[in-house]
Formats: C-alpha cells, structure tokens, sequence
C-alpha cells in the first residue's frame, strides 16, 4: 500500500504534548511560525509520499553493487536523493552561516522519520551527511567549514564516518589505522574500516569521509585517537573536486536487508587527510556526530513502524477470514486489533520520546542552558533504543498480521523487518545505549531523570480531573521508577547498574510513553484517549517487572556460567 506520512501526529505532538511553544518562542527559532512548520510538514510529506515511497521497493530488489570499484545505486535512488538535495532537506538544521536553514531540530526529526518510513535505505545518506555537518561545525577549522560544509549542506557532495574496524567494533579505541604528518598540514592514513554506510555512490561530486585514526604520538585507548577529513576526490585550490585520493572501496557487504543501502569495507593506503579539531581528541569531535545520528536512528525505527503498521493495517482491513462479525475482516478478531493496537500505541510513544529529545536539543541551543543540555543527553540513548526497538518489534508485529503471507516476500511486509534490524546495533548498539543511561547519564545522582519524572506526576496531577484512573496510573508508574532511580543512582559497583541497564531503559520509556499518551488524552480528541486507554492500562504495566528486573543487580547473573548456557 502507498505509504502516507503521519503529518496530523507531528502536528498535534508539537502543538500540545512536547512543547514546541517553547522553541518557537526563543530569538533563535522565532522564524519557525505555525504556517512555517506546516508548510514544511507537508512538502516533506508529499516528498515522502510520492518521489521517495516508490523506491522503498527497487532498493530491496536491486541492491547496491560494486563496478570496476564504484559503487551503482539502485534503479531511482539518485533521482529521489536528488530531491531530497534540491528540496533543502539535508541542511534544514545546518546553521545559515554556510547555507544551511537554522531550523529547529524538531523539524528536521519529522522530516527524517517520514523518509525513513517512505524509503529507509535511501534516507540513510542524507542522515550521514547531516551528521557530518554537526560535526564539522561544532570541530573543524574555518578552512574545512568553508570549502566542505556549503557542499555538504547542498547535496553536491556526501558524508560518512569511519569509526569500525575488524577488531575494533564497540572498542573504538582498539583501532589500529594510522595518521602520519606529511609535513605541509595533511596526513597519511593509513588503514583498513568496515561497516560503511554510503561509503561511495555514483550520484554525487564527492563523498567526504570522517576518519578516526591515531597519530604517532597516540597513546592506547581512545585518548589517543584523532580525527580526519579524508575526500574521495582531493579539492583543487578552487575546492571544486579533482585528485582521486589513495583509498578505496574494497567490498560491500551481503545484507540480511536494506539492500539498496551499501555498506563497504573501505581500505586507506595513505590517503591525504586533513585534521578536524584538536590532536588527540577524535572521539568529542565523532561523538558530537555519532549523537546527532543517535536521535536520526531512533527516527529509522519509528519511521519504519509507522510504514509497517500502515501496512498490517491495510491488509487486516481488507483480507476476510473465519467467523468475523461486521465486515468479516481480520480486523474484526479480537487478537489482530489487539497487535494493531499495539503496534500504534508504541509507534506514537516512540515518535513523541523522539520530538521530546529533539525539542530538548532545540532548547539548549537556543538558550545555552545546561538543564536543556542535561535532558537531551538523557532523552538520547532512550530514544534510540527505544525507537529502534519498536521499529523492530512492530515490523515483526506486522508479519504476524499477515500471517502466512507476511513470510512471503511479495508482500513487502519482511522487508520492514529486515531493513530496521540492524538499526538496534549501529551507531552504539542498544545494550550500550542503555549501559551509558544508567552510568554516564546518571553521574549527576538522577537529577536529570528526577526533573522529568517531577514533570511526568505534575503532569499526571493535571489530568486527574478529566481522566482519573488514567492519571493515578502513570502517577504512580512515575513513583516506582524515581525508587529505582535513586537505588540505581547509589550502586557503586557498576555492574550491578549494568545487570538491569535494558530494563531500566525500557522503563522509562514505558513511563514516558504513558506521559505523552496521557496528554493527548486530555488534549486529543476521543480517537487520541481511546488509544491512551489501551497503552495505559495494557502495556504501562510492564514497567513493574522491568523494574524488578532491575533492582536484582548482577550477583545472580554473572553466577551463571558458560557451562550453565552450554547446557
């Protein structure tokens, strides 16, 4: 079925649960009206809809493949990237400065998961780029943003990051490529990355690679690993491209999905680069990108579940079977409404977790507040692992509803599942996401996470008028997670945290989830609070035994032996 991209739930969640209000009203946003916002929601979304939808298909069936060592798109896949550059979509949150649109965050978060959702392998290039844009804005020399950002934010020329290594995945710092001084301000690197999303594609002037590699005087670990610019094609004195560099695209890898994205082992044999921020001091200058593109994944995966719930919903409608009453429908059984259900109560949670953070990252660039700061940082690792475990969670949901001919692979509806898959493992995979939530994110003792959970029960003290049995719910779920908090706040052995990091996370997202879908009860219409209904009496519940999960520590856990698993 023709994807529709979920505008009015965009709308409503910025209107009235996630507080765009207060984005729109600092200097920094003031341009970001009503009309503004809507204008631009609906041009992503006819975009979306009938440019990028129609390639969802074509990249799954004919993947990117490597010829005479260049990389060749799937059929369609350089005129929609084309419109996504010559829309100004990849720099719609770039700063004006070198062309970008100064938009918020917020805006660029909804657009990103409406591509997601049109055609995810695609929407993974301009994803890249605009991390790339951050970092380089936040890290590199005025030299390297004025040649390289303008082109970027163009879409002349694309982005990528080379973090990973064979023996180097989530250890960054055990990576073994190399920068040697040639002596006139660039460097040799030297080495060998996989994983490589859009290494190479044969729709743009250039691809600009980030490169983590570490100079001669590095010392072991992280610490000692910097930074680098490393073009496929070297700018002559007028930047426009002309020298190949020294690298290459060695393979692309076989895919369990998003096919018509490539993913490349790239070989570095001395290629020129040029340093991004301050020697040594790499991993700030890549996490500032790798952050960016935290939050554009969690907008993969809700993209992905509203794309697979549209479609489960589409066939349940129209496929007749057994004894239904009304229509006959599938639908019309109680356990298929209770999937669909499901996968529509998480699919808005996740997408309003995603908005919140965004705002939040919003905020703390406009006012420069470390409060702002704090909550993006803390809403970040549980929007991606949340997001990206719906998306995975409801595109399995979605084949079910299809039943047998959701294992079939006409009906598109596998491919959901296959292309989200692996957005639980890059950029951090969702163990560590929720391992830096119960330890980095919890260094300041839960002031973070206490000042959202003191929104949440206000908030929930709000709505008992209108909706008291609702409200008392989340209340209280609010109450059982600020107890975790504070014990897993004074837990000195980390692996005790470490033992219940997943479920806590999940908690909170849970509670979250119960928050926004409690406002909109009380904002929405009778659609939004028979919704909140579902989520808040069915699924909010599961926030007590994550929690218990949690507060068990690690002693029982690491009891276990491999000869117990072996068993």
């Amino acid at each position: 079925m023709p994807y529709r991209a979920p505008v009015s739930d965009f709308r409503f969640l910025m209107d009235h649960v996630v507080g765009f209000d207060q984005v729109t009203a600092t200097d920094h946003f003031s341009e970001a009206t009503p009309d503004m916002t809507q204008a631009i929601l609906a041009e992503a979304a006819k975009m979306s809809e009938d440019i990028i939808a129609p390639l969802n298909r074509a990249g799954d069936l004919h993947p990117a493949h490597l010829e005479n060592g260049i990389v060749r798109t799937s059929p369609g896949f350089a005129e929609g990237y084309d419109a996504i550059a010559t829309g100004g979509w990849i720099g719609m949150s770039a700063s004006q400065t070198n062309g970008g649109l100064g938009l918020p965050m917020t805006l660029t978060t909804s657009v990103n998961e409406m591509l997601a959702g049109a055609c995810l392998a695609l929407q993974l290039s301009p994803l890249m780029t605009q991390g790339q844009i951050e970092a380089l804005e936040h890290h590199a020399s005025d030299a390297i943003k004025d040649l390289y950002i303008p082109k970027l934010i163009s879409g002349e020329w694309s982005g990528t990051m080379n973090l990973t290594e064979p023996q180097a995945g989530s250890d960054v710092g055990a990576l073994r490529t190399k920068a040697e001084p040639n002596g006139d301000g660039t460097y040799a690197i030297t080495g060998q990355k996989i994983y490589i999303s859009w290494a190479d594609n044969d729709f743009t002037q250039n691809v600009c690679h980030l490169v983590l590699a570490r100079l001669p005087d590095g010392v072991a670990g992280t610490k000692g690993i910097s930074l680098f610019m490393v073009p496929k094609l070297i700018p002559d004195a007028d930047g426009n491209p002309s020298t190949p560099n020294d690298l290459r695209v060695v393979s692309l890898e076989h895919k369990m999905g998003l096919h018509g994205s490539p993913t490349a082992v790239m070989e570095y044999s001395g290629a020129t680069g040029w340093l991004v921020g301050e020697e040594h001091g790499g991993m700030a200058a890549m996490f500032t990108m790798m952050n960016n593109a935290r939050l554009g994944v969690a907008t993969q995966g809700v993209g992905i579940a509203e794309a697979a719930l549209q479609h489960a919903l589409a066939y349940a409608q129209d496929r007749k079977q057994g004894k239904a009453p009304g229509s006959g429908a599938i639908l019309e059984h109680a356990d298929v409404r209770r999937m669909l259900t499901t996968m529509k109560a998480d699919t808005y949670a996740a997408r309003a977790i995603t908005l919140m953070n965004a705002m939040a990252i919003d905020m703390a660039h406009a006012t420069g507040s470390a409060e702002w700061q704090a909550r993006a940082a803390f809403l970040t690792p549980i929007s991606k692992a949340f997001g990206t475990d719906v998306g995975c969670e409801v595109a399995a949901t979605g084949i079910q509803v299809h039943g047998g001919m959701g294992f079939i692979e006409e009906t598109g509806a596998a491919q959901y599942a296959r292309d989200v898959r692996v957005a639980t493992i890059y950029e951090g995979t969702n163990g560590i996401q929720a391992m830096d939530l119960v330890a980095r994110k919890l260094m300041d003792g839960g002031e973070a996470a206490f000042r959202i959970l003191e929104e949440i029960e206000q908030g929930a003290e709000a709505a008992k008028a209108s909706h008291p049995q609702l409200a008392e719910a989340v209340w209280q779920a609010a109450e059982s997670l600020r107890e975790t908090t504070e014990w897993l706040a004074t837990q000195d052995d980390l692996n005790a945290r470490f033992a219940g990091a997943v479920p806590y996370l999940r908690a909170f997202a849970r509670v979250l989830g119960g928050h926004v879908h409690l406002a909109s009860a009380v904002k929405g219409d009778a659609s939004r609070a028979r919704l909140a209904t579902f989520y808040i009496k069915r699924m909010l519940p599961e926030h007590t035994g994550l929690l218990a999960h949690t507060r068990e520590g690690a002693t029982d856990l690491m009891a276990i032996t491999a000869d117990d698993l072996a068993a």
